[in-house]
């Protein structure tokens, strides 16, 4: 009785169409059963694997309540893949639910929810070939001007430029000094920081624009990012201060794990540790590596001894760069003196459908052939007093929570 006007179109229309419509980044659009119906196999057989949408999470272990989660249900999954096993029957088209309001490229994702940024900046353009090699274009350009007094950042987002610059765009920084005012990845959505909480510029310095490209098969003669920024109203002074997504990388491995060499037709495992040595709270994060990657995890080892997995990708894929927000009350709060236990998995074999050439070494370096092992994480620094008080906050909440 499943039909696609009823059952399967709203799933499709809710999570699928704002990537696979004419202005998105997706291979085909999926708006009508004429779209749908030459794909429903290839679809049956992606969202059996959770391979689409995109959402690498391992839905077995760690903290699952994100801000962001995309993911299909076990139902609406079941819903799918019953429905091909029917035959995929398209149903009256008198009940096909409305269209959604399809964005495209020329829209920035938070202004729905920010209204308008404050200020917007454009890097320099880069000529990125129909085929060949990774590019990077790493410049600077000067940000006098834009604000005249130190300001508080409310949040970010970095995209390409549309059309051809989103597509091309795989991932990309723009950093004000030390503060990001932009960290962009394919899938990535932007920065909003946690309530209450804020990241100082000031307002003179360069803009560093890091902007990897990936050819397409269509020539882009004049690839370009964009970034904008929300500003805090003027005199603003949040109670928690940030700098936003940074790196975390292991102490116990070189800087970004320079010193990775993976044999031919092998699976490699690492682990390093990074000790907070202040509070702080984790609102998101993002592994990175390349194609070789495959898993990574995070967990937290605390002073008493305590272990919780913040979070395993365990599907990793380099052709997505999925930052996972967590919602407020599950954020990880984590005391001084907290190991966070990164592990990395890399796949080297046949068996991974991404890896280019298993017979190869592969060392590091910023090729997407190469290999990385980093994780960026959503982080604020915390005093003894500010972490006391947001863990009496959450011991609260969780308290009134049970009473219910």
């Amino acid at each position: 009785s499943l039909t696609f006007s009823e059952d399967i179109a709203p799933i499709l229309f809710e999570n699928c169409v704002g990537c696979h419509q004419p202005n998105g980044i997706g291979p085909m659009p999926l708006l009508s059963y004429d779209d749908v119906r030459p794909y429903a196999s290839r679809i049956q057989r992606k969202v059996a694997a959770r391979e689409m949408p995109p959402w690498h999470l391992d839905k077995t272990i760690g903290i699952q309540e994100y801000k962001n989660d995309i993911s299909l249900s076990d139902f609406e999954i079941g819903q799918i893949v019953s429905w091909v096993d029917a035959g995929a029957p398209e149903g009256d088209p008198a009940n096909l639910p409305m269209l959604p309001d399809l964005p495209d490229g020329s829209t920035w994702q938070l202004e729905e929810l920010l209204g308008p940024p404050d200020f917007v900046m454009e890097s320099p353009t880069l000529a990125v070939e129909a085929n060949g090699q990774d590019q990077w274009m790493m410049q600077s350009t000067p940000f006098e001007g834009v604000i005249d007094q130190p300001r508080y950042v409310r949040a970010t987002e970095l995209k390409g430029a549309y059309p051809l610059g989103v597509r091309v765009l795989h991932h990309g920084h723009v950093t004000l000094g030390s503060r990001p005012l932009g960290r962009q990845g394919i899938g990535k959505s932007g920065d909003v920081f946690p309530e209450n909480t804020g990241m100082l510029i000031e307002p003179s310095g360069n803009l560093r624009w890091n902007l990897h490209y990936f050819p397409i098969d269509e020539e882009v003669p004049n690839a370009q990012a964009m970034t904008a920024v929300w500003l805090y109203p003027e005199g603003y002074v949040p109670e928690y201060t940030t700098n936003g997504e940074a790196i975390i990388q292991a102490a116990d491995v070189s800087g970004w794990g320079s010193d990775i060499a993976i044999a031919p037709h092998s699976v490699k495992v690492r682990q390093g540790t990074h000790v907070l040595n202040r509070p702080a709270l984790i609102s998101s994060f993002r592994p990175h590596m390349h194609m070789r990657g495959r898993e990574q995890s995070v967990q937290a080892i605390y002073p008493d001894g305590r272990r919780e997995v913040l979070g395993r990708v365990d599907k990793y894929n380099h052709f997505w760069q999925i930052a996972y927000h967590y919602e407020d009350d599950v954020a990880p709060l984590l005391p001084r003196g907290t190991v966070l236990l990164i592990t990395t998995i890399w796949d080297n074999t046949a068996d991974n459908p991404i890896n280019p050439d298993p017979r190869q070494w592969v060392v590091f370096g910023q090729r997407g052939v190469d290999e990385m092992s980093h994780t960026w994480m959503g982080i604020t620094y915390l005093t003894d007093e500010q972490f006391e008080k947001l863990s009496a906050e959450r011991t609260q909440l969780a308290a009134e929570q049970q009473d219910r």
